[in-house]
């Protein structure tokens, strides 16, 4: 006959640390060099977007200069931005991110 044992669930809250950390933008800056792909393939495999919303992106970016790419805790914010800029660099593009504070 089976038995009844104790089970013990994980622990599903979120982290006190990230929830309330500061959230801050990630914003994308178009430039005349980098090319529409380029910039599709940055925000889909730096910041996992599908290509429907990275489009989106992109298209607002190139039509008003700057666009919001998404909004994260600062530390991965950052993180996230730099990884962006430091892989456009390597990739021998200017594409610029940037981080601002989310009100």
């Amino acid at each position: 006959m089976p038995t009844t044992q104790d089970i013990t669930l994980p622990d599903v809250h979120t982290d006190q640390a990230t929830e309330f950390a500061p959230r801050y933008r990630v914003l994308i800056h178009n430039d005349n060099v980098t090319t529409f792909e380029y910039v599709m393939k940055i925000l889909g495999s730096i910041f996992l977007l599908s290509q429907e919303i990275a489009e989106h992106i992109a298209w607002t970016a190139h039509a008003q200069g700057v666009a919001v790419v998404i909004v994260r805790p600062a530390g991965e914010a950052t993180k996230l931005a730099k990884a962006a800029n430091n892989r456009a660099r390597m990739d021998g593009y200017p594409l610029a991110f940037s981080t601002e504070p989310d009100d």
